[in-house]
């Protein structure tokens, strides 16, 4: 069954044309050279982007391939104005970073509930003769056109907004920790790869204090070379303030994995690494005193490390102790990262390969904007 966490979609959006103004002359029974009255056009729909806190993934824009918005009218006679199109809203949830489809630059980013973002701005509507009537040119007999629209492949990519990300091999208990401290139910099984989707949880703390987890999809080596499930949910660590790596207790060597994930992260971001981080050592309610004393003299020295069970509840407090207080620093208020471009290509790959059931995302457009020759508007009322 396919999954409703969609964190990427590509859709064609277009903003509408601005309405022509309008040649026109009053006429009346007593005034057979009354002058120019024609109205201004309207001005072309936007497209806008709207941060909506009550949406999680993209599912609703999966099959909305197109983003259109409407025309401005032309104007009309006795300086009437034409309507202005109507814009295209997509709401989208917090965490969304946009980038240019067919470029890969960055284009923006929706953060907070209510932010509007005009991706991209509809057509000025053209002026009417109205507005070119002089002493010495009392019957001009032209008006501007309006402003022709505007069109562009967009990609939109969710990344997730939480306190805390769980970065781990497949089985390391990351699941099992989530479901634990918080009311999310993610599939738990004894396989790797359960978790295919990231999982959000809502950690309750003292005082009716509470902060976001996030459950990554598991890491392995060469993840940032596409191996596993590739990149394709590492962008979601990006938003997280703290990273709490989680090693199983039972591995050959606790240190190495630890460096291996760090290594990963490396690679797809180096931001990544002045990120605060913790270290769990889970699933030790199998060792005795004389075992974790052995254990803690190989565990890397440059982090702070807590031994963890989700089974029996061993060190779980302490461990929302620690990442409380990490929260609470100054330079974990701010998630601020810095979005480089993507390769296009290789991110459709990824997306159509998983998606291989579903309708491509390669979009066809055969509409061939008219084009406007401007140049003898020049300098009558649009400014450069």
């Amino acid at each position: 069954m396919p999954s409703n966490f969609i964190d990427y979609v590509k859709i064609y959006c277009r903003s509408g044309k601005g309405g022509a103004g309008s040649m026109h002359f009053h006429r009346a029974k007593y005034l057979p050279k009354g002058g120019p009255d024609g109205g201004d056009g309207g001005r072309g729909g936007h497209v806008i982007l709207r941060g909506n806190r009550n949406l999680w993934t993209l599912l609703h824009l999966k099959y909305q391939k197109h983003a259109i918005a409407t025309d401005g009218q032309h104007g009309g006679e006795s300086r009437s104005f034409g309507k202005d199109g109507e814009d295209k809203v997509i709401e989208v949830p917090l965490g969304t970073v946009c980038y240019d489809g067919d470029t890969g630059e960055y284009l923006c980013e929706v953060g907070e509930h209510g932010q509007e973002i005009i991706l991209l701005r509809g057509g000025r509507g053209g002026l009417g003769n109205w507005h070119f009537r002089t002493a010495t040119n009392q019957a001009p007999r032209y008006a501007q056109p309006g402003e022709p629209r505007q069109e562009r492949n967009i990609i939109m990519q969710l990344k997730v907004l939480a306190d805390v990300g769980l970065v781990g091999f497949p089985n390391a208990g990351k699941s099992t920790l989530l479901s634990v401290v918080s009311a999310a139910k993610p599939e738990i099984a004894d396989y790797p790869f359960t978790t295919l989707t990231p999982q959000l949880g809502i950690v309750s703390y003292r005082d009716n204090r509470s902060f976001c987890m996030a459950d990554i999809p598991g890491i392995i080596e060469g993840a940032s070379e596409g191996k596993g499930l590739g990149l394709r949910f590492l962008r979601h660590i990006e938003r997280n303030a703290v990273l709490l790596f989680m090693v199983p207790a039972d591995s050959d060597d606790i240190d190495k994995e630890y460096h291996i994930l760090l290594t990963e992260l490396e690679k797809y971001n180096p931001e990544l690494l002045s990120k605060s981080r913790l270290l769990a050592i889970s699933k030790c309610d199998m060792a005795d005193d004389e075992l974790l004393a052995q254990m803690e003299k190989s565990l890397p020295k440059d982090i702070e490390h807590v031994f963890i069970s989700s089974v029996s509840g061993m060190g779980i407090d302490r461990l929302k102790d620690m990442l409380w207080t990490e929260l609470q620093k100054d330079e974990n208020q701010v998630i601020d990262i810095s979005h480089a471009p993507i390769d296009v290509k290789v991110i459709e790959h990824i997306e159509e390969t998983d998606n291989q059931d579903d309708e491509p995302h390669t979009i066809y457009l055969n509409e061939v904007e008219e084009e406007w020759d401007l140049s003898k508007y020049k300098g009558i009322g649009w400014d450069e």
